[in-house]
């Protein structure tokens, strides 16, 4: 599985993402095991936020890890009303006793918010130098939010990216990459469902006798530095998201793609969900 260089760790290019876990006790079980057979299949970054079933899938995602000797790479997001630069450091700590461990690899701002970036970012350096994480970034900010930004810390980005929302390619995927700062896609087969019925996306798999969902992930990660956190349940999924590292799309399945889902030739407004 090729792999990239996140928070000072060798990670997968596809981990796996749990926005909608820990919603629904009479799938916790199903959850966690989809967790730790992914971790077997080598997606060993898991990503998770306090804001996700209000703690419940960190706490979820603590259990999971339980027991667990594969190593891996955790990361976990603040909400924007708890950054200030003490609340960061208390929301964190909330967060690694949820998650039953002592340090994060990777801790995010979920979103642009009330607080001033800076005094984040300082909470962010405090939770740092105590070694409750391992490093720091962010999720869901624009160019425009980092311009008076001391960015020289930051790990990592997390936004929409998949082939239906190809914004960040025109300014904020470039900037990233000359940084060699990584970008976490969520939502990297969009909604699923009848997006992976588009016809590009059908013939595109029929060709390589894989599915439309490994196409959008291997995608996604053709470009440099760019991880796909898809989140999956139902075991043949998980198995699908691992194999489709293995797949590389060649020129005439770009073009194809470009075809579909034309690449930005403007500034667009960041895209959230």
């Amino acid at each position: 599985m090729r792999n990239v260089q996140l928070a000072g760790k060798t990670v997968p290019l596809i981990g796996q993402g749990t926005w909608r876990m820990g919603e629904d006790s009479q799938r916790r079980e199903q959850e966690i095991a989809a967790l730790r057979l992914g971790l077997e299949m080598g997606l060993s970054l898991i990503d998770t936020a306090e804001m996700y079933a209000e703690g419940g899938a960190e706490t979820l995602v603590g259990q999971a890890l339980r027991g667990v000797s594969e190593p891996y790479c955790l990361v976990s997001k603040v909400y924007p009303q708890h950054a200030s630069r003490q609340g960061v450091v208390s929301a964190c700590e909330r967060s690694l006793r949820r998650l039953g461990v002592d340090r994060l690899d990777l801790y995010l701002l979920h979103w642009p918010g009330s607080h001033p970036l800076e005094e984040t970012l300082e909470g962010f350096e405090t939770l740092r130098a105590s070694g409750k994480i391992g490093a720091w970034g962010l999720s869901n900010f624009d160019l425009g939010d980092l311009a008076d930004a001391d960015l020289s810390n930051c790990a990592a980005q997390q936004v929409l990216y998949n082939p239906q929302a190809r914004g960040i390619e025109y300014d904020l995927l470039p900037w990233a990459q000359q940084r060699r700062m990584p970008i976490m896609a969520y939502c990297p087969i969009a909604q699923g469902g009848r997006f992976l019925e588009h016809p590009a996306l059908q013939a595109i798999a029929v060709r390589h006798r894989v599915t439309p969902a490994e196409v959008c992930l291997a995608w996604v990660i053709r470009s440099t530095g760019v991880i796909a956190i898809p989140k999956a349940v139902d075991p043949v999924h998980v198995r699908l998201n691992a194999r489709a590292a293995t797949l590389e799309l060649d020129s005439e399945d770009l073009a194809r793609l470009d075809q579909a889902f034309p690449p930005p030739t403007r500034k667009q407004r960041l895209k959230m969900v």
